[in-house]
């Protein structure tokens, strides 16, 4: 059985995603995860993965 991560922070200067895991995380959470990496300010928070919200 593979355990899969579903829920992605994202915070300060910290951030579990990426642009490029769009396809995971949506749109809108694949930018909020970038826009922290690049160090804008973004409000913490979290995305729960497509796959999740689709089952």
């Amino acid at each position: 059985m593979t355990i899969s991560k579903r829920v992605h922070y994202f915070g300060k200067t910290k951030s579990e995603g990426s642009k490029e895991m769009k396809a995971l995380l949506g749109g809108k959470g694949a930018n909020l995860a970038e826009m922290t990496s690049i160090g804008l300010p973004v409000p913490p928070g979290f995305t729960i993965d497509t796959k999740s919200c689709a089952d």
